[in-house]
């Protein structure tokens, strides 16, 4: 993780599990004694953003971003202008999560002069259980929609492939198959395989990319 840019733009399909990596990432984070901003830049889902966990995740030092109205239901597509300050503070590192779909992903387009290549990462979280992306060639559709759209590249791959609290290595395996054939499709590196804790350790230790244990912070208890 220390090695990923300062500036980290975490992008995907609908539902891919993009905030649930985000925030863990953001955690593990500050749990290194970084000065982290975690930038919730969803305006077209109303459900599930990092926002609704804004009082936790600022209890551990996060700052928390999201829109300027103070109300986490409300379907306001509006964003702060405080996102400016991780993007310019290179005191911050900066986790921003990014609506889904190339409709989510054009909101990173008001930030173009801070996407410089070579000093962010934009990484593709991948759920091969989605039926739009449970191919490569599919996934690799979705990815140049995302890229187009934010005038930004992907630097990497993310297999997060689950089925919430009931995913089973097979469905992590089943994930990687398809994210080594992007990654070849498009030369894009696996950079995580992003996994809940419980079935990480049975994951085999050959896999292309970094085991990443994930909590389901998103999802309460009652939930599936």
């Amino acid at each position: 993780m220390l090695n990923d840019k300062r500036l980290r733009f975490i992008v995907g399909h609908y539902a891919s599990g993009k905030t649930e990596f985000s925030i863990n990432y953001a955690i593990k984070l500050v749990e290194m004694g970084k000065k982290v901003a975690l930038v919730d830049l969803d305006v077209v889902n109303l459900y599930f953003r990092s926002r609704e966990k804004k009082e936790f995740l600022e209890k551990l030092g996060i700052k928390v971003i999201a829109s300027s109205v103070n109300a986490s239901a409300v379907d306001i597509p509006a964003i702060s202008a405080e996102v400016f300050t991780p993007m310019q503070d290179t005191s911050y590192e900066a986790v921003i999560d990014v609506g889904g779909d190339p409709d989510g992903a054009r909101a990173l387009g008001r930030y173009k002069d801070y996407i410089v290549e070579g000093d962010y990462d934009m990484f593709y979280v991948l759920n091969a259980n989605r039926p739009e992306t449970q191919t490569a060639e599919k996934a690799v559709e979705y990815l140049r929609k995302i890229e187009d759209t934010a005038r930004a590249r992907v630097t990497g791959l993310i297999n997060n492939t689950h089925m919430l609290k009931s995913t089973t290595v097979e469905d992590v395996l089943k994930g990687q198959e398809v994210a080594l054939e992007v990654s070849k499709m498009t030369n894009i590196p696996i950079k995580y395989i992003s996994v809940i804790e419980k079935i990480a350790k049975d994951l085999p230790d050959n896999l292309e990319g970094e085991v990443f244990p994930i909590t389901l912070y998103m999802r309460e208890d009652w939930m599936i």
